[in-house]
Formats: structure tokens, C-alpha cells, sequence
């Protein structure tokens, strides 16, 4: 059975040209995407799937519409503390931020959930990430990225596929149901890092690049990935994604 139809940045630091080439930016210039490299070995013991576009295929990651038989016992948890992880970025960043974070409006707001319409259809979207609170304490506390792009794919098999396109994360995985709350999907699936790489590790293979987060529609034709204690950089990192 397959899955149902399924982050002012603070610093003057610039994105690379060839980033910000065609995409559209708003707000203060953020700081770049980190762009750390796994080894020669990590990458060869990933396989093929970072060094070639991943293409879908039908019964992707188990084909089982049922998130939990894919996610470990460590991301499930990570899913669990979603409203700690909220609480805990926010009132870190809101220190210094708030106003920033206000600004954001329903995209910020832990409790924003509408029902309906919760799978987007498939296609290109604009997309910017906002990371919220700092993973240790000492690193900044709200860092906002400009758009980028964000694409939904459909497959045969009926698994419903997001993936981050552009920029120097990058990320691609699947959205599944979530029996405890029908207002949300469950996405589970990995980044690529730098701009090198051309595919996508799949969820499983290189255990720091997995990628574990709840995904909700706050409003029409808008919807955002929330990444509860992502393991690089921050406390939560938040997907926008629209038309």
C-alpha cells in the first residue's frame, strides 16, 4: 500500500550568484546555507543515490502508507516532541527576534493547522526556510532564507514526493498520513548537502542526513514543513511552501 496522494537572517553575508540568480528575495539578506561535505567514504557507502538524481519510483521507502514502519524509534520521537520543539525555539529566538517572528504571521505559529487540502498538487512551488532557536545555544537564533524552489511529484505508485530543488540544502522525501491527527501528513526523508551533489541519500542511508517533520496547509495554496530538532544548526526548522 502506498502513501495517500498523498528557516533576517541576521548577518550581511550574501547567498552565492549563482543561487540567487532567478530567485526571488525578501527581507534582510540572509547568511548562506551550510555547506558541509560528508567524506569520500560517507559518499561511496551512501551509493549511487547522491550522485545521481533520485527518480521516483513506485513503493518508495517500504511502499507502506504507515510512517511509522519507515521512521526509527529516534525520529519518531523527535515527531513526539514537536510542541517542545516549538516552545523551546521560540522563546529563544523571540528575545531578539520577536518582531521578526511576528511578522511571519501563521507561518510562526505552533497551532496553525487548517483541515483540508492538505496534499498539495503536484508541481513547482516557491519555498524559503526560516531555522528557529539554536541547536546548542550559541549559534544564531532565527535565520531566514529567501525563496527558492520546492517541487511536488505524484508517482505511479502513488507516493506523494517533496523535494527542496535549489540551494545548498536540499531535501527530498516522501509525505504520508498520520492516523493520531488529520490535519497533518508526516514527511520522512534525507538532504543533499553543497552544491555538488546531485541527487538525494535516501532516508536510512547516511543516518546525520535524515530528515523528519510534520507538514500542515495554514492557508490557501500555503503550506509549511516543520522540522522538530533538525540535527544540524537549530531547534526547528520551518519549510514555507507556496504557489
Amino acid at each position: 500500500m502506498r502513501p495517500l496522494l498523498p528557516s533576517l537572517a541576521v548577518l550581511a553575508l550574501a547567498l552565492t550568484a549563482c543561487e540567487r540568480k532567478a530567485e526571488e528575495t525578501s527581507g534582510p539578506a540572509p547568511v548562506p546555507e551550510a555547506q558541509a561535505s560528508p567524506s569520500d567514504a560517507a559518499i561511496a557507502s551512501a551509493g549511487a543515490a547522491v550522485d545521481a538524481v533520485t527518480t521516483p519510483a513506485a513503493g518508495e521507502q517500504g511502499g507502506t502508507d504507515q510512517w511509522r514502519k519507515v521512521a526509527n524509534a529516534e525520529d519518531q520521537d523527535r515527531i513526539a516532541r514537536l510542541d517542545t520543539a516549538w516552545t523551546s525555539a521560540l522563546k529563544e529566538a523571540d528575545v531578539e527576534y520577536g518582531a521578526m517572528i511576528d511578522a511571519k504571521g501563521m507561518l510562526l505559529v505552533p497551532r496553525a493547522a487548517l483541515p483540508g487540502n492538505l496534499q498539495p498538487g503536484p508541481g513547482t512551488y516557491r519555498c524559503r526556510t526560516i531555522k528557529v532557536g539554536s541547536m546548542d545555544g550559541k549559534g544564531l537564533a532565527y535565520v531566514e532564507y529567501p525563496w527558492f524552489k520546492c517541487s511536488v511529484e505524484l508517482t505511479p505508485g502513488g507516493d506523494l514526493i517533496l523535494t527542496k530543488t535549489t540551494g545548498s540544502q536540499r531535501t527530498r522525501g516522501l509525505l504520508y498520513p498520520d492516523a493520531a491527527d488529520p490535519n497533518r501528513l508526516i514527511f520522512i526523508g534525507a538532504q543533499a548537502w553543497g552544491m555538488d551533489e546531485k541527487g538525494f541519500p535516501t532516508y536510512g542511508q547516511m543516518p546525520e542526513r535524515d530528515q523528519v517533520g510534520v507538514f500542515e496547509r495554514i492557508g490557501a495554496d500555503r503550506w509549511r514543513l516543520v522540522v522538530p530538532f533538525p540535527k544540524q544548526e537549530s531547534k526547528l526548522d520551518v519549510l514555507e511552501l507556496k504557489k
